[in-house]
């Protein structure tokens, strides 16, 4: 098992959060980007801003990242984007990266195709944080919606970080210092147990042995500490018995998506969803079938954690 360590909890940012904010805020002075809140937790609505040309503007790109930073999620309604300027614009946050089970656009490196049929159903429905099977999750996630359903298809988001700030101080002191493991092949059981699956996903299951992450983790621009097992690839808690391990992962991973610590989008054509990997989990809602639903998707490299 490959085992990849974040540094110690309680160490701090370099920076703390406050001076970063004040920082951003100088500099944004004169960006343009309207925000309202969709949630307690999470989550906002951004407007008066073209996508496009925040992939072309610093300016307007540090807005946005600032937004993040504080809200986890952002919206995007009506975004003409073509592939190149999603990729464009997904590389203003740092290196790109592929998904081993997902194609991408013809034309493109990065840009994968997240499409569900009746011929070819998605499967996933579990609340996850993206490829946490990978030593380096990727950190942030933009989502381009190119056809939708008419009805259901929704996403759900839950703040990881408002879940950890809402678990009582014991449980907090337990999870600190934990690792748990992350595999690959628990988050793509059902594929692999399709006939010819292990043959499709040999090279994946090969290139991603289980990894181990700490329980919880410090988001380096901002501080807060968040939960870092989703239900989707966490396995198993290092440490302890079956028994223990199963018992807290059960408690962490439905404490994350309480509802007060959720947000849900009503997808719509031309709607872009950015969210901050470090902080969330998601979950789509597959009541949608037969109906069509694909979607455009870009993961931004993360760190070692």
């Amino acid at each position: 098992m490959r085992v990849v360590r974040w540094p110690p909890v309680g160490q701090a940012p370099a920076v703390s959060a406050t001076d970063i904010s004040s920082a951003r805020k100088a500099k944004l002075k004169d960006a343009t980007l309207r925000l309202e809140r969709a949630a307690g937790a999470l989550g906002a609505f951004a407007s008066d801003i073209s996508l496009a040309e925040a992939a072309r503007s610093a300016t307007l790109f540090e807005a946005i990242s600032s937004a993040l930073d504080e809200h986890g999620v952002l919206f995007f309604r009506a975004q003409s984007l073509e592939p190149g300027s999603l990729e464009q614009l997904a590389g203003r946050f740092g290196s790109l990266e592929t998904h081993p089970a997902y194609p991408t656009v013809p034309g493109t490196r990065y840009v994968q195709v997240l499409e569900s049929t009746a011929q070819a159903p998605s499967k996933i429905e579990a609340w996850h944080t993206d490829m946490t099977f990978r030593p380096d999750p990727p950190r942030i996630t933009l989502l381009h919606a190119q056809v939708t359903p008419d009805i259901g298809g929704d996403t759900l988001w839950a703040s990881t970080a408002a879940a950890y700030e809402g678990l009582s101080r014991p449980i907090k002191l337990l999870v600190d210092e934990l690792l748990a493991v992350h595999d690959f092949r628990h988050g793509f059981a059902e594929s692999l147990a399709e006939p010819g699956g292990a043959e499709r996903l040999a090279d994946a299951i090969a290139q991603n042995p289980p990894v181990e992450h700490p329980v919880v983790l410090v988001h380096p621009n901002t501080g807060r500490r968040a939960i870092y097992v989703n239900s989707l690839f966490t396995t198993a808690i290092c440490g302890l018995t079956s028994l223990e391990s199963e018992s807290l992962l059960e408690l962490l991973c439905r404490h994350v998506v309480t509802e007060e610590y959720t947000v849900r989008l009503r997808w719509a054509p031309d709607t872009v969803a950015i969210w901050d990997n470090r902080s969330t989990q998601h979950k789509p809602v597959n009541d949608f079938f037969p109906r069509h639903r694909k979607m455009h998707r870009v993961t931004v490299a993360g760190d070692v954690v």
